[in-house]
């Protein structure tokens, strides 16, 4: 019998790239990689690499756990996924971190920007709407876990300090700071002023590389020696800090190794944070069949540029496993030992289920769910990072503090080329609108910006 030369493993619904409209998709698996394919009626086939590790991609079912919505949805579903933002209520996962982008204007023009900001572009937010934003959070989730202050360039918002100010008043778990670290390398006074918000409080700093022609190409501008003072600032007031890489494959994948190492020798680094780009935004310099990097590319290539991981330390997140994987290690006494190794989780993950099962041991179950969570935050993983060690057998529990624990995320966001309705369903990294609706950060993208919104109506009236 005639054969074809892939194996069909799953079915979904994706997006035509270029039209945006909904189309069924084949996961298939073909020469140990795993693509996705689709047809548009009116713009044809369509085949997009989504991973190169078919072992790994088969194993994230097995992370999948019971579903978190969020106390209020602020949207009906009417028309289908992903085209009901808000959440709608067929969503299946609350906001384990949520986005506020106070502010359009930035202080750099990225060629490489999913917002599109610039020193131009838009407006600074009000004081009032940022409040309302976080009113929603806060009215969504009751206790929001992890609320990410964004832009453009948060810290040049005229009443930067005001909106912290309000954020921490609020029954946030932990807020952080979306920054490209200018203002942190100007002033040292800015810097320390930014460290009285702490504990539950940290710096998402944007690091790409160590060489400024690549920099050049992401950011537009030289920055490796205002990264320097950033970071040196940052280590004087000893304020968590987590690097963000954003990945071109053949630009600067060629560092993930380099900038781990860099990160696990500096004081106020709590773990680095890995991003490849997705066709969102600005793309200036960007080929999508060159420079695109999946999740598993992402992953390999930091087992191979460093000698801390091997692939029981880097596994799927269960909120939301095709887009997120997360390993931890511990820095202590010069050394650096990687945890996710110590937990052992070959041995706790039972493959034959459709969710992790951990030891039957409720407080091991208990603490690995709340640390291997995107929602948790460094400050909080330590005393849960504490208490389980000390419920392992045969592990003894070092005296953990915040700066002990370093952890490396990769976190994928898809985009019209990769999109899957059932993976973008459990996506639980999400933006606040100006419309005060909470959107999924792929689709926001796609679909809940300003200059996408009537191609989405048109969509909407389609059906």
């Amino acid at each position: 019998m005639p054969t074809r030369k892939y194996t069909y493993y799953d079915y979904t619904l994706s997006l035509c790239p270029t039209c945006l409209k909904r189309v069924d998709a084949k996961i298939v698996f073909e020469d140990d990689n795993v693509f996705m394919l689709k047809r548009c009626k009116e713009h044809g086939n369509s085949k997009v690499l989504i991973a190169d590790d078919v072992e790994y991609y088969k194993n994230i079912r097995n992370y999948n756990k019971a579903s978190e919505t969020p106390y209020k949805f602020n949207t009906k579903t009417d028309f289908g996924c992903p085209y009901d933002c808000g959440l709608c209520p067929d969503h299946e996962q609350h906001s384990c971190l949520t986005v506020i982008e106070v502010t359009d204007r930035c202080n750099l023009s990225c060629p490489t920007c999913y917002a599109s900001s610039s020193p131009t572009y838009g407006r600074h937010r009000s004081l009032e709407e940022v409040k309302k934003m976080l009113d929603t959070i806060v009215e969504n989730e009751k206790e929001p876990d992890v609320v990410q202050i964004s832009g453009g360039e948060p810290t040049i918002h005229p009443q930067f300090f005001e909106i912290l100010d309000y954020a921490k008043s609020l029954p946030i778990k932990h807020l952080m700071v979306n920054s490209n670290g200018i203002e942190i390398a100007k002033s040292i006074e800015f810097t320390k002023r930014l460290a009285t918000y702490a504990p539950n409080f940290e710096v998402y700093l944007q690091f790409d590389s160590f060489d400024d022609k690549k920099l050049k190409v992401l950011r537009g501008a030289n920055l490796n020696s205002i990264r320097e003072k950033a970071i040196e600032n940052l280590n004087k007031v000893n304020l968590s800090t987590t690097l963000v890489v954003t990945l071109q494959k053949g630009l600067n994948d060629n560092e993930i190794g380099t900038i781990i190492d860099y990160g696990l020798k500096q004081k106020c680094i709590r773990g680095v944070t890995f991003q490849p780009t997705q066709i969102a935004g600005r793309n200036e310099n960007f080929d999508v069949e060159l420079n695109r990097i999946t999740l598993t590319e992402v992953r390999r290539k930091i087992l191979e540029q460093t000698t801390v991981f091997n692939e029981d330390d880097i596994i799927p997140v269960p909120c939301n496993p095709d887009a997120l994987a997360m390993g931890y290690a511990l820095k202590l006494g010069g050394k650096v030992t990687p945890l996710t190794r110590l937990i052992n989780p070959a041995d706790l993950l039972n493959n034959s289920s459709n969710t992790i099962v951990y030891e039957r041991d409720k407080a091991i179950r208990g603490q690995l769910s709340e640390v291997f969570s995107s929602g948790t935050s460094v400050e909080k993983a330590s005393k849960k990072l504490h208490s389980l060690l000390c419920c392992l057998p045969f592990v003894k529990a070092p005296d953990l503090g915040y700066n002990n624990l370093f952890r490396v995320i990769i976190m994928h966001f898809m985009d019209a080329h990769n999109f899957d309705v059932r993976a973008v369903k459990k996506s639980c990294v999400h933006i606040v609108n100006k419309d005060n609706k909470i959107i999924p950060f792929e689709t926001m993208n796609l679909f809940y910006r300003d200059d996408k919104l009537e191609r989405l109506k048109e969509l909407q009236k389609e059906g």
